[in-house]
C-alpha cells in the first residue's frame, strides 16, 4: 500500500508498504474541492503539489497524526494512481486505520461532507473517527458525536457507536442511507459504496447506470437478503419491468426494512442472461393481480412481509415488475 509522511521540512513524501507488513496510519475524510485544487499523486511524485489549496488540509492531517504518534498516514487523492483501474478498485483503508480524521471545512451538521456519497463508508468503517472544523480544532469523536450524526445522516446510532457492524443492516436501508448523497461523477453513485457492500469490481468511468446495475448484480451473487429488490420507482428513468433499481434514490423509502428471517431457508438465486432465477411465494394482490412475497418487513411490522407486484410475461414462470 502506498502511505504519507510529512517531512520535518513540510514536505510530504511517499512511502511504499507492502500488504503483509501493513503498518499503523491515520487516515483523512473530506469533501473533495475543485479538481485544480486537489493534490494529486503525480504532484506527490514530482513535488509540485504546495501551491494547490489542497496542500494545506494534507499536512495538517499529518501533522495531527504525528502528535498522536502515526508518523504514516493516507489521503485518497494522492495515495491512488488514478491511471490505474486496479488500485482504484482496492482503495477502502479506512476500515484498517488506527484513526479517521474527518475535515469538515463548512460545520457541523450543515456540512456538505454529509451530502457527499465517498463520505458514507468513510463516516462508517473507521473504528475511531474524529471531527475536526476548518481550523482543525476538534469538533467531537463520531461516538460522541452519534445523536447529532444520527439525526443528520437518518443512521441509527448503533452502527455509530461500534455496537453494530453496518452489515447487519439490510441491503435495502444501507442502500437508502445513500439515497440523498451526491456524487461528481455518476458512476460513483454505484462504486462510493463497494466498501459498504463488501464488493470489489471493476471501476469503468464512462458506462453510466449500468454501474450500479452490476453493482447489484455482484451484491446478489453474495447475497440472499431479497430487501434488494424492495425499492421504488423514482421517476421515469425507472423502465417497467426493470429488475433493478436505476439509483440509490430509489431504495429513499427503505430506511426501516429489515430482513425477515422465519420460514425456511431460502433457496439460492442468481441471475442470469434473462433475469433473476429466484422462488418466491405467490399471492393475489388488491387488483388481483400477483405479488411475490420477500423475505423483508418494516422494522416496526414484523407481522407482515413485503410483497412485489409482477405481471406474467410467459407461460413458462416468467414475470416482471
Amino acid at each position: 500500500m502506498r502511505l504519507l509522511r510529512l517531512e520535518d521540512d513540510g514536505n510530504v513524501s511517499l512511502v511504499e508498504k507492502a500488504e503483509e507488513n501493513k503498518p499503523d496510519y491515520a487516515i483523512l475524510s473530506h469533501r473533495w474541492g475543485d479538481d485544480e485544487d486537489e493534490v494529486t499523486f503525480e504532484d506527490i511524485v514530482g513535488k509540485t503539489g504546495r501551491s494547490k489549496k489542497g496542500y494545506a488540509k494534507i499536512c495538517a492531517c499529518g501533522a495531527q497524526a504525528k502528535r498522536y504518534g502515526w508518523d504514516l498516514f493516507w489521503v485518497d487523492t494522492c495515495c491512488i494512481d488514478k491511471s490505474s483501474s486496479t488500485e482504484l478498485s482496492e482503495s477502502c483503508w479506512y476500515q484498517k486505520a488506527q484513526i479517521c480524521y474527518a475535515y469538515l471545512e463548512d460545520v457541523f451538521t450543515d456540512s456538505r461532507w454529509f451530502t457527499r456519497g465517498w463520505t458514507l463508508q468513510e463516516l462508517l468503517a473507521p473504528s475511531k473517527l474524529v471531527l475536526y472544523n476548518d481550523e482543525w480544532k476538534v469538533i467531537g469523536t463520531k461516538i460522541e458525536l452519534a445523536d447529532k450524526i444520527s439525526k443528520r445522516s437518518n443512521i441509527q446510532q448503533e452502527y455509530l457507536t461500534n455496537n453494530t457492524s453496518f452489515e447487519r443492516a439490510s441491503i435495502a436501508e444501507r442502500m437508502s442511507r445513500a439515497s440523498n448523497r451526491k456524487t461528481k461523477r455518476f458512476e460513483d453513485v454505484a462504486y462510493c459504496l463497494l466498501g459498504i457492500f463488501d464488493i470489489n469490481m471493476p471501476l469503468l468511468y464512462g458506462e453510466g447506470t449500468k454501474a450500479f446495475q452490476r453493482l447489484q448484480e455482484e451484491i446478489v451473487k453474495r447475497s440472499d437478503d431479497q430487501s434488494i429488490l424492495a425499492w421504488s420507482p423514482s421517476s421515469k428513468e425507472s423502465k417497467s419491468g426493470s429488475l433493478f433499481a436505476h439509483s440509490p434514490a430509489e431504495f429513499q423509502a427503505c430506511g426501516n426494512i429489515v430482513r425477515s428471517f422465519q420460514g425456511e431457508l431460502r433457496k439460492p438465486y442468481a441471475t442470469t442472461n434473462t433475469g433473476l432465477q429466484i422462488e418466491l411465494p405467490l399471492v393475489k394482490g388488491d387488483d388481483l393481480g400477483l405479488c411475490g412475497v420477500l423475505s423483508c418487513q418494516y422494522r416496526n411490522d414484523t407481522m407482515s412481509n413485503l410483497a412485489l407486484p409482477l405481471q406474467k410475461v410467459h407461460d413458462n414462470h416468467q414475470y416482471q415488475r
